[in-house]
């Protein structure tokens, strides 16, 4: 017990030291996903509001640059909460302990469809994860069922049922959980739907896996940045591109674009909730416990976070978008919350 309350002790010191006693940093910092960030930032406006503390900061940085400032150390230079479009990795758990983060809160706050969309005055068009990972992929399989670099120009020249007209697909940039999210979602699934690549697969692993988790460069995918919101814009001036993006923007904008079919199944509330729609992935906050206590309503925030008028089934994050959590499974992860439990990093990939 005396070991845990001195190295508290000496977080506690450290942060002071860092701050100075007139200058202590009294409002939130959040960093992260793009994808999160409407939701984290619906809370955040609740928590000022409620006057339970100074409106938290919250910035859109992606996922990987959250991470990377999150794990960077303790301090009032470093942020209090990132958000996440996927769970953490073991190598940014790793990070974090390597300067001294160590005592991590995961929260998964609820479930996004990550979709394909395109203007609604573009053709209508559903495809299959196969399809997506042949329109992506730096690399496919030849008439003799060897990889080579991706051919295919226009949508009808990987099916002639789909429409004459160039790949042309936005997306976001490696750094973006968004990013990882859709190449294990869409491009890994469809590699495994294509018979020379499931023969890849089991002839050779490491080759297979580079060859989904290579995108193309000449053009067919472009990286349009962390910020969704320009994604949708680019859609509105060419009805013949396709945008990558979660649900939650899909939904904003329904007047304007219209979700893909993917495997014959719309990216839709039931769907994605029901996990029907196999483009579905967690939604995450990390919090840093050692800040808990010294930079104030860090405790305050993720208990209003994990709320039942945030997070149920009709809660406020539910009209931004959100696709909530089975009542079951959010109780559990909410009294976790304010128990403030911590990840080992065993259960991290």
């Amino acid at each position: 017990m005396g070991s845990k309350i001195l190295s508290v002790s000496v977080v506690a010191l450290a942060l002071a030291a860092g701050l100075g006693a007139a200058e202590a940093r009294d409002q939130i910092r959040i960093v992260g996903s793009s994808t999160v960030y409407p939701f984290t930032t619906a809370v955040a406006e609740a928590f000022g509001k409620a006057g339970m503390g100074k409106t938290p900061v919250v910035e859109s940085t992606g996922t990987g640059g959250g991470m990377k400032l999150f794990c960077a150390g303790v301090g009032e230079a470093h942020p209090d909460i990132t958000n996440a479009s996927r769970a953490m990795k073991k190598g940014e758990f790793d990070e974090c302990q390597k300067n001294g983060v160590k005592d991590i809160v995961e929260v998964k706050v609820g479930i996004d469809g990550l979709a394909l969309a395109h203007s609604k005055a573009g053709p209508k068009v559903a495809l299959t994860m196969e399809q997506v990972f042949l329109a992506l992929a730096e690399r496919v399989p030849g008439a003799d069922g060897k990889l080579v670099p991706n051919p295919y120009k226009n949508w009808s020249d990987i099916d002639k049922s789909l429409p004459n007209v160039k790949i042309e697909v936005l997306g976001p940039p490696p750094t973006s959980g968004t990013r990882d999210s859709f190449h294990e979602l869409f491009m890994e699934a469809g590699a495994k739907k294509n018979k020379a690549m499931a023969e890849l697969a089991k002839a050779d692993a490491k080759a297979f896996d580079k060859a989904w988790k290579s995108m193309r460069q000449d053009g067919a995918y472009i990286e349009a940045g962390e910020n969704d919101n320009v994604i949708v814009q680019k859609l509105e001036t060419n009805k013949n591109s396709f945008g990558i993006f979660g649900y939650s923007y899909l939904d904003e904008n329904t007047a304007k674009l219209a979700g893909v079919a993917i495997d014959g199944v719309v990216p839709e509330y039931d769907a994605i909730s029901s996990g029907k729609y196999k483009g579905a992935r967690p939604l995450f906050i990390y919090i840093k416990k050692q800040h808990v206590g010294i930079v104030p309503g860090i405790d305050k925030f993720v208990t209003e976070y994990v709320s039942s008028k945030a997070m149920s089934a009709d809660g406020y994050l539910a009209r931004k978008g959100l696709v909530t959590l089975p009542k079951a499974e959010a109780d559990k992860i909410a009294a976790n919350a304010k128990a403030m439990m911590t990840l080992t990093g065993a259960e991290l990939h």
